[in-house]
């Protein structure tokens, strides 16, 4: 029996799936938990020596025979965090992470040294914003010049793995994409960004291999220390939004992939660039060929969990009290920027709680104010969207977020768009086993190989039961009451530019 792996490093752990994709089923799962340094300035970083502990962890619960069985291996990491390292691939600083928003002085610098955003959008597709890397590369050049001297090698997390298991420095377009030193349209990496930090930095950048090209295979050392085979092929990989795309469907024009965690994402497959000139949609290249214009959110699932812990409620708990509450929570909106916000661009942004009257301050309506919350955002991305002609058909939805027959209600109405679930709830991992499987029957088998359409089509199964269509009358209630966030979304965002 053959097997592959599929690796999701996700913020707050790394995952790992084992797939036997002739008998169509997962052999083993484990998963381990990163922590985060976090600061009052809006600081978010992680070790990169944190990701090498957890990714041993990982293949340590994994019975070591089924190990020997991997094939080929597929890498997803969240996107946008900085991994540098010198000459010798050593991380010289913390990894600064894509929800720090400590950068936003060096986007500003960028942003003007560049002749302003439209400049910015006309050469790689997207405005500087402090998610992105480059930002964070040039705070690393203002606050710690005698590391950014040593400066040889700019990583992401998924390249950062793929280094551990292949030695190889290498990138792939769509993590790429999302570093705003890319140039999406043409996708190479573009002097002209890089020149805005240093001329330097577009030699430190990996070369780049195409969609469904191997990465390398796995070396002798990392044989050795994961106990996969020496020589498994893999993959080129991808952001965990480019993965998620994969394991959930979304490689086709039409279909939108929306998570709901920690961030809130919306993306979806287009055989064309999908560049907007607002810059709330970020133009992203997709790691199955094609692009993919994506949606972040840097709070989605953060305000119901801060109304949770307040509550003292389990999630089930708190998804009942928001079940008792009507469409629009009574007029009590919630704006959840607990962690400033990227789209909008309010990176010192705060949360608040909008239109309290004695008649509607209620656990309830607290509640589910939050969980809509969540998805008004998501609406903001669906809406341009739909100004760039993007035509969406269907929902599929991920993310923890996704397990709550509430929210999936709600995401269906608020949308106005079908929602269902794909199976299992390792989306990101799974995208990177199914295009390690399309990496590996590329060498086997040539141009006779599946495209990856038809791969996903045959190993990506939907929930049965959690489909929701939307229903007219909540659609349009719900029309309404985005309409209410949008008022007080205006009228406060001026407090945090």
């Amino acid at each position: 029996m053959k097997s592959v792996c599929g690796i999701d490093l996700g913020t707050q752990s790394c995952k790992l799936v084992v797939y036997d994709y002739a008998g169509k089923k997962t052999l083993a799962r484990s998963q381990e938990p990163v922590a985060m340094i976090s600061e009052s300035d809006g600081t978010r970083e992680q070790r990169a020596e944190w990701y090498a502990a957890a990714l041993g962890a990982c293949f340590d619960r994994i019975d070591r025979s089924l190990r020997a069985t991997i094939a080929a291996v597929g890498v997803s990491g969240h996107q946008h965090s900085f991994v540098p390292l010198d000459e010798e691939g050593k991380p010289l600083y913390n990894v600064k992470l894509w929800c720090d928003t400590s950068t936003a002085p060096e986007c500003a610098l960028l942003t003007e040294a560049a002749g302003g955003e439209e400049a910015l959008i006309a050469e790689t597709g997207l405005p500087m914003r402090p998610g992105y890397t480059a930002p964070k590369v040039l705070w690393l050049k203002n606050h710690r010049p005698d590391l950014f001297s040593r400066l040889r090698h700019i990583l992401l997390p998924h390249d950062y793995i793929n280094f551990l298991l292949t030695g190889a420095y290498r990138a792939e377009y769509g993590d790429a994409s999302g570093t705003a030193l890319f140039d999406i349209r043409k996708r190479v990496w573009s002097k002209k960004a890089c020149d805005l930090i240093d001329p330097s930095v577009i030699t430190c950048l990996p070369r780049l291999v195409s969609t469904g090209e191997p990465a390398g295979t796995v070396s002798e050392e990392a044989a050795a220390r994961y106990g996969i085979p020496q020589g498994a092929v893999v993959a080129a990989g991808g952001g965990d939004n480019m993965m998620g795309a994969i394991g959930t469907g979304a490689v086709r024009d039409g279909f939108l992939t929306m998570s709901l965690g920690t961030s809130g994402t919306l993306f979806g497959f287009s055989n064309t660039p999908v560049v907007d000139p607002a810059g709330n949609l970020a133009a992203f290249c997709s790691s199955s060929g094609g692009w993919l214009p994506l949606l972040c959110t840097m709070n989605c699932t953060v305000a119901s969990e801060e109304f949770r812990r307040l509550f003292n409620l389990d999630v089930k708990a708190f998804d009942a009290e928001a079940g008792r509450a009507p469409v629009g929570s009574q007029g009590v909106v919630v704006l959840p920027f607990f962690n400033g916000e990227r789209t909008p661009n309010l990176p010192n942004g705060r949360a608040s709680v909008n239109g309290i009257t004695a008649g509607n301050f209620s656990r309830e309506n607290l509640a589910r104010a939050a969980l809509e919350s969540a998805v008004f955002g998501m609406r903001i991305g669906m809406e341009g969207f739909s100004a760039l002609g993007y035509r969406a058909k269907e929902i599929r939805l991920i993310g923890g977020g996704a397990k709550s027959p509430l929210w999936r209600l709600i995401a269906a109405n608020v949308m106005n768009l079908p929602v269902s679930v794909p199976a299992g709830d390792e989306a990101a991992a799974m995208g990177g086993a199914i295009q390690a499987l399309w990496t590996l029957e590329k060498r086997e088998k040539g141009e006779k190989t599946e495209n990856i359409e038809t791969l996903v089509d045959e190993h990506i199964a939907l929930e049965s039961g959690a489909g929701v269509t939307p229903d007219p009358d909540l659609a349009s209630r719900y029309d309404e009451a985005y309409k209410t966030y949008l008022r007080y979304l205006g009228a406060l965002k001026p407090l945090y530019i």
